[in-house]
């Protein structure tokens, strides 16, 4: 096998729609709901009816999360994963772009100077707990990327730090709305984590090759493909195991972990070689999210009104 079937080419940086452009794109806008979805939900659930809602925590918190959050978290992994994205194949589309060392400088800026007045206003706004919460938030974004830290490259950490990414937005949300932490939101809450877990485990498994060649750790690089798709298999099992305790109907969430179980199980006899072929999954998981999220919408439609 010739150096050329064994290392991919570099993928040449875009810089479609110019530097703004370039930069936004680099923030992931195919997942910019998946972030600020949770904090919403999580709110509105909470505040207990609308004459209780804070109109302006309820708006800083969305857009925060919406844009400015995504900026910070994948803006700045795109920096210093710069290198190693040269030679990834998936990017250059919806799964991230190569991001010109021309605007490295401004990316970095970009997300410090859009994430700073929110997460100021969010502070002043909220309490002792919500600003614990939001600290660990912005520690778990900057973390997972930043030299001296990498947590995406330290296996298990790296998808413990992932699924706080999406999951603290919804404790972030509970916490603005200073909601008792009970039992129905615990579960609620350590399901969403589990179900993080798992996706960001099956996401490393494509990456275990070109991971170990670059001398990148990762849970996938530990475990192999076959045992990381078991493991994500398993976190996605126990992440639906505890929406069952969940009251009715909410418990009727277990039920979209399955689409998830489905996703991954072809994957469960991979070999390490053939690893890539869990991207054909991958892309799958990415447009579930969207159908997933439908469905849990009108769950809490019947939940809070009653259809």
């Amino acid at each position: 096998m010739s150096p050329a079937e064994t290392v991919p080419a570099p993928v040449a940086p875009s810089r479609r729609g110019g530097v703004l452009g370039h930069v936004l794109a680099s923030s992931r806008p195919l997942s910019w709901v998946n972030t600020a979805y949770p904090f919403a939900a999580a709110y509105l659930l909470s505040v207990g009816g609308s004459d209780r809602i804070d109109w302006w925590v309820l708006a800083l918190g969305t857009v925060w999360f919406l844009v400015p959050y995504n900026l910070l978290m994948y803006g700045v992994n795109d920096v210093f994963d710069y290198e190693s994205d040269l030679r990834n194949p998936r990017k250059g589309g919806v799964e991230g772009v190569v991001l010109d060392r021309a605007v490295h400088r401004t990316t970095i800026a970009a997300a410090v100077l859009s994430n700073l007045p929110f997460v100021v206003a969010l502070a002043l706004l909220g309490d002792a707990v919500s600003t614990l919460v939001l600290a660990v938030s912005v520690f778990a974004v900057v973390a997972y990327s930043a030299p001296g830290l990498r947590f995406k490259e330290r296996p298990f950490l790296d998808s413990l730090t992932s699924s706080t990414h999406f999951v603290s937005p919804a404790v972030l949300g509970l916490a603005m709305a200073d909601a008792p932490l009970t039992w129905t939101a615990f579960a609620a809450l350590a399901g969403f984590f589990c179900w993080g877990i798992g996706s960001h485990a099956f996401g490393a498994v494509q990456d275990i090759e070109a991971d170990r060649a670059g001398q990148i750790g990762s849970v996938g690089t530990v475990l192999g493909a076959s045992r990381t798709t078991a493991f994500a298999l398993a976190a996605y099992v126990v992440a639906g195991v505890l929406l069952l305790t969940l009251p009715w109907p909410g418990l009727l969430a277990a039920a979209l972990v399955l689409p998830y179980v489905a996703n991954v199980a072809p994957y469960l006899r991979l070999s390490d070689a053939e690893c890539e072929r869990a991207h054909a999954g991958w892309r799958r998981f990415l447009w579930l999210n969207y159908l997933t999220g439908f469905l849990v919408t009108q769950l809490f439609l019947w939940m809070t009104i009653g259809w």
